[in-house]
This record gives C-alpha cells, structure tokens and sequence, in this order.
C-alpha cells in the first residue's frame, strides 16, 4: 500500500483516515490475522512498554557491566522536588527514556522500538503524551501504530542501525515515530504528523554511535532522554502550524547519505568520540578486565 510517505499521506488523504488507520488496514492486508488478534499484539507491546518506562522510576536498577544505573531514579526524584527548570512534563519524560534503557541494560525486557539501543523514546512519548492529554490506552494503541508506519518507511528506505548509520539512524528514528505519533493523538493532520517526523531528524543529523566499551548504555541512555525531548517539541512545533522545508522522503534520504558519510570509528564500533576518550578508554579495560 505504501512504501514512502508521500504514498502514506496520499492514502490518508484520499480515504479521508488516520496514519494509523491506514498501517492497520495495511498489516492486516498483510498478514493472515485478524483485526482483534493484532490489536491484542499491540496491547502487549504497549504493556511491556509501560512497564519497562515506569520499573526504574522508584528503584535503582543497575547495568550488568555496573557502568550505568539509578539516573532515572534520580531524574523522577528530582521532577518531584518541585524546582526543576524545564518543568514536570519534560523531566518525567526523561525519568521515563531512562528507566527503559536502564531495564534493557539489565538485561530486562523492553521492546526494541525500532532498536534496543533507541528503545526508551517511544514508549516515554506515548505515556507522557498521553498523560498531558488525558488519552486513554486505545489512543495509546493509535499513536503506537503510527509510530510503526513511520518506522516502517526509514526502515525501508534508509536504515535504523546505529552500526549502519550512527546513532541518528537509531535515536533520530525513534525520536521520529514518536514525535508523529504524538502529533495524531493530540488531533493533528497526517501532514502534521510527517513535518514534526521530519523535524526530529533533522534536530539530530549526523549523531554519531560511540558506546564506551561497546555496549548499549553510555552515552546511549543520555540520548534516549535526549530524544524523547526531541519528539516532544518536535510534535509541539508541527502542531504549533511548522511546516518543514524538506519533505519527509528527502529528509529520510539525507540521513542515509550522511550515515553512510560517517567513517566507521563513529558507527557503534566504539572506536571514536567519548569512547576513545581517556575516560571511556579506561572504563572499556574495567569492564573487559
């Protein structure tokens, strides 16, 4: 049915629906399930999500490496204190992006959305959104599938491999589905929700991967927190009436072209940035002694 946005939004404007609309008639084109078997799928991803946005909030939860943990713990407790800077909607959505890197660097269960790497973005948009605007769980769903048809259309015309296209390929997409997603729950256009799409990319071109000691924790967990935030004014932006210069497509084109202009020390190799740093070279030998 479609395979870039231009075709989504098409679709969306000729039959007068939803990008979610249009990504649940595809997939059930597509699949050989019914409507409420892929609904139910749907709830369970949106149950693991809350759950992995939410376990570390009260409670420390360290890294298997010991490198990383407690930082969401510490953000909520912050955000509760009262005297945060940019206020409660964006500091509990940071506590939320940390909370499920911090899971998924337990070797906890998340869903990888559309990385593990990039995996805390998605699930603290919806649930902050969703909370700021009083949604109930079945417009979470909504806003879940619009997120896929997003992910869907980087997937198959760029990449979400941070290995492949740095951490913009992974943090960028998230960032993306998520800040789309946003701008249909709180009742924007199709075209809203691809120019705040398109804008949470470009925030983030060229973001380089540079784990320390090659594992998904830092500074991976600071950019899921990053990049919820990043969604967040970027769905404020669109629906704010934004119109972005460059198209969806072009933009999803310009990411591939600028990952694979990033040499291969800053595409998840930790051969480069603060992974090379004194600092982060150190860390690597601690974790790997």
């Amino acid at each position: 049915m479609f395979n870039k946005a231009e075709e989504l939004l098409k679709l969306c404007n000729e039959k007068n629906k939803k990008i979610s609309e249009i990504v649940i008639e595809k997939e059930l084109k597509n699949s050989e399930i019914s409507q409420d078997e892929l609904i139910s799928r749907m709830k369970e991803t949106l149950l693991v999500m809350k759950n992995s946005a939410t376990t570390a909030l009260d409670k420390e939860i360290i890294s298997v490496s010991g490198l990383t943990g407690g930082d969401s713990k510490r953000v909520e407790e912050y955000r509760n204190s009262g005297k945060t800077l940019t206020g409660d909607l964006i500091i509990s959505a940071m506590a939320k992006a940390l909370s499920t890197s911090e899971v998924n660097a337990s070797m906890g269960k998340i869903v990888a959305a559309p990385t593990a790497g990039a995996s805390g973005i998605l699930p603290s948009a919806l649930l902050s959104a969703g909370q700021k605007l009083g949604l109930n769980d079945d417009e979470l769903l909504a806003g879940l599938f619009t997120s896929a048809g997003i992910g869907e259309i980087i997937a198959k015309n760029a990449t979400v491999s941070g290995a492949e296209g740095g951490c913009q390929a992974e943090c960028g997409s998230a960032a993306a589905m998520a800040a789309a997603a946003i701008v249909e729950m709180a009742g924007g256009t199709p075209e809203a929700s691809f120019d705040a799409a398109a804008f949470a990319l470009v925030n983030i071109m060229g973001l380089v991967c540079d784990p320390i000691g090659g594992l998904v924790e830092y500074p991976c967990a600071l950019r899921n927190a990053s990049g919820v935030v990043n969604a967040l004014i970027s769905a404020d932006l669109a629906l704010a009436g934004v119109k972005s210069l460059v198209p969806f497509d072009e933009v999803v084109e310009a990411m591939y072209k600028v990952g694979k202009l990033l040499p291969e020390a800053l595409r998840e190799t930790a051969l480069g940035g603060v992974a090379t740093t004194p600092t982060g070279e150190a860390l690597r030998r601690r974790i790997h002694s």
